[in-house]
């Protein structure tokens, strides 16, 4: 007995249940994550808003731990800004020169090194890698005699010349650097190759572009670095007017008492352009994520 088969009518469509719209999580699961932000937030926010509002206290006042100052005043900006008991102004210029100084000479050294061993082949590449990669597990303050006496013999002390070149070849730009370098593809180089272009020109012209992630990243640790730096330019800086900022500042403490309205007052001069800096790099990495002409 044969079976009938019912066929469907022409331009009849097949019923289908409406496709479904993709969903967020959960309204609990986004609110605790917009709680758990809010927490960190306030977390890293607070000794910032607490260092500014310690500022504008007095020195009684500031020992106490008050948020708010319940009378605010400005000595403690009038007193570090006075050139004549505490030349703040010239530490901060000694620190800006100093950090972007060594900046420059750690992306040029470090970018130049990292390139000749990603990409150059010659005889000891492996075993010379190694031994700069060693170099970042010995303790910085192991090198801090040996680089004093160089320094001492070179007749850089008491100048921003120690401050800036010492620590201008460390390892790890070197080793950063190369670790980028190493995952572009070798297809661009060739190709400028085949343009006609050196290896200067490909390493000017087509390397350092591609790098501008890895190169603001490296800038921005190096400058914080040498800003942060407290124990080598208190070794080798004397002059008063030739301090940097954070070894100038721990002039402002006493052996007897300390003034936590005018360190503070130093704090947040000393955060300002670390914060500009952390905005501006910020900016030019994602650019240059952007504009690298890699996908991954």
């Amino acid at each position: 007995m044969a079976t009938a088969t019912t066929s469907r009518p022409a331009g009849s469509q097949q019923t289908r249940a409406p496709a479904r719209g993709t969903k967020g999580p959960p309204l609990a699961q986004r609110a605790g994550a917009y709680a758990g932000l809010l927490l960190l937030t306030v977390l890293f926010v607070s000794p910032l808003v607490f260092m500014v509002t310690t500022s504008f206290k007095t020195n009684f006042e500031a020992a106490q731990p008050t948020w708010i100052p319940k009378e605010p005043t400005t000595e403690g900006y009038s007193f570090i800004f006075n050139a004549t008991q505490t030349p703040v102004l010239r530490w901060f210029l000694n620190s800006l020169l100093a950090a972007a100084g060594q900046t420059l000479l750690i992306l040029l050294t470090a970018s130049m090194a990292a390139y000749a061993l990603a990409r150059m082949e010659f005889v000891g590449k492996r075993l010379l890698t190694a031994l700069i990669i060693a170099t970042i597990f010995i303790p910085p303050i192991v090198l801090l005699i040996p680089n004093y006496v160089i320094v001492a013999e070179l007749g850089w002390l008491d100048s921003l010349t120690a401050v800036i070149v010492p620590g201008a070849a460390g390892a790890f730009g070197v080793f950063f650097l190369r670790q980028f370098f190493v995952s572009l593809p070798t297809e661009l180089e060739e190709a400028a190759r085949l343009d006609g272009a050196n290896r200067f020109q490909i390493f000017y012209k087509v390397i350092l572009p591609l790098s501008k992630p890895a190169l603001a990243t490296l800038a921005l640790l190096s400058f914080l670095t040498n800003w942060n730096d407290f124990l080598w330019p208190l070794y080798v800086l004397f002059s008063p007017e030739r301090l940097t900022l954070q070894p100038g500042l721990s002039t402002l403490q006493s052996a007897f008492a300390t003034d936590y309205a005018t360190i503070m007052v130093g704090g947040v001069i000393a955060s300002v352009p670390v914060l500009i800096l952390f905005v501006v790099a910020q900016r030019f990495i994602i650019e240059g994520v952007s504009r690298s002409g890699l996908k991954g």
